[in-house]
């Protein structure tokens, strides 16, 4: 039974490492690249920007004539009655009448008050702010399939530990039960060390669920099938150069969503613009070439033709609206102040988010430190007292306690390269300084 259970776990173990050894690996900037390519959010924002440049058109704007075609056809059939000048009185059941209209006209507002104008600049700057907006998307994609990545390097990490505590404890199995049968150690110390073995498999099947639905979670994020399995890089880097004042400088010149919130400003200044030229006179011209014929039964022609041009120009003079014009203006000066007012807001929230990401950075900077050096110590202390062991100069308790600080101190060492790596992350996202 104890031999079929070392067994059982050996080849749970070698099971892991063989998966893991099959798989393809993943780095990064192809998981960055896989994202930009089938994220479905980005996918949509980009839609929307395509839009924004097919609307910046002078036609959209306004400043562009309307040229259109008509076709009028009418017929008619009626029992007429006419009485001319002299008394002579015509009568006729069943007269038909036939109309045909038909040419091309040109209708063209010349002036609005310069309000096509602004239309105009309006829809460009429409235009980069879908640009900023799919900058914004692209950032938080990019930001998350990066945090979710190391996220699983971690994982990795974890799993490897785990895999080496579950081969330390088969080994001691094996080796307790050596010292039992030859009469050095009781069976309290081979069913403890068995225990300890059940124990340290268990984390790494839970470990391995772990790693798993973390692959999974990143696929979701690629937009890919969810079941594609693979394994990812065995380091966390992390960019110990970063400095609070070139971050700041940087989020002012670069964050998408600051940038968004100027060209929200001049959108709003844009509609004011356009307010204020339903002030001044509109002035239309048009033009056109038209044919006509016409036939009658009674009357003095029996049939009319004609073609020719025509044209003309239309002003209209706004006199009094009720005083909605003032009201607009007066409305639209309110919503550019607000623009100014959501610009100081997100500005302000920017660099507190700026500060204490920087200060959980620099923390987690030290914490790395102090943990790779607590990791190394851990393993050296676990090598001695595993030579110890075999020469049965310790306990399993001390050898039991060296495993577990081995374990713990690798976990947390781990862990601190993740946070580390968050902090930049947010800090280069912040900043509007994140590379894809």
């Amino acid at each position: 039974m104890k031999k079929y259970l070392v067994f059982t776990c050996s080849l749970l173990f070698l099971a892991l490492l063989n998966q893991a050894a099959a798989q393809n690996i993943l780095t990064l900037d192809e998981a960055i690249r896989i994202t930009l390519e089938n994220n479905y959010n980005i996918k949509l924002i980009a839609n929307n920007l395509e839009i924004s440049r097919n609307n910046v058109n002078p036609g959209v704007a306004g400043a562009l004539p309307y040229v259109g075609g008509t076709l009028t056809n009418t017929n008619s059939v009626l029992d007429s009655r006419q009485v001319q000048a002299n008394g002579t009185v015509t009568e006729r059941a069943g007269a038909r009448n036939t109309g045909l209209n038909y040419g091309i006209g040109l209708n063209w507002t010349i002036f609005d008050g310069f309000g096509m104008f602004a239309r105009y600049d309006q829809l460009k700057e429409l235009e980069r702010l879908g640009e900023e907006n799919l900058q914004v998307a692209v950032m938080e994609n990019v930001a998350e399939v990066t945090k979710t990545y190391y996220y699983l390097v971690q994982q990795q990490q974890q799993l490897n530990a785990y895999d080496t505590a579950v081969f330390i404890s088969q080994q001691r199995v094996q080796f307790a039960q050596n010292r039992y049968q030859v009469g050095k150690a009781s069976k309290l110390e081979v069913l403890n060390a068995e225990v300890d073995m059940n124990t340290d498999t268990t984390n790494l099947v839970r470990q391995n669920e772990l790693y798993n639905n973390t692959q999974t979670s990143l696929n979701q994020l690629m937009a890919r099938d969810p079941g594609i399995r693979f394994t990812v890089v065995n380091e966390i880097p992390v960019d110990k150069s970063l400095l609070i004042g070139t971050l700041t400088e940087q989020a002012s010149k670069h964050n998408p969503a600051l940038q968004a919130a100027i060209i929200n400003k001049r959108v709003a200044q844009l509609d004011l613009r356009i307010i204020k030229s339903y002030r001044y006179p509109i002035l239309n011209v048009n033009t056109g070439y038209n044919f006509t014929n016409s036939t009658s039964a009674l009357g003095f022609a029996t049939q009319t033709s004609g073609k020719g041009l025509t044209y003309g120009l239309t002003a209209t003079v706004p006199i009094f609206n009720g005083f909605t014009q003032n009201i607009a203006e007066h409305n639209y000066k309110i919503l550019i102040n607000s623009a100014d007012l959501r610009y100081e807001q997100l500005n302000q929230t920017i660099i507190s988010n700026l500060t204490s990401a920087y200060q959980t950075y620099k923390t987690s900077l030290v914490l790395v430190t102090l943990e790779e050096r607590n990791q190394r110590i851990a393993k050296e202390n676990l090598d001695i007292t595993i030579e110890k062991f075999r020469l049965g100069s310790i306990t399993t308790v001390e050898f039991r306690a060296a495993q577990l600080n081995y374990i713990n101190a690798t976990v947390r060492y781990s862990t601190a390269q993740y946070n580390a790596k968050v902090a930049e992350v947010s800090l280069n996202q912040i900043s509007g300084t994140m590379e894809y």
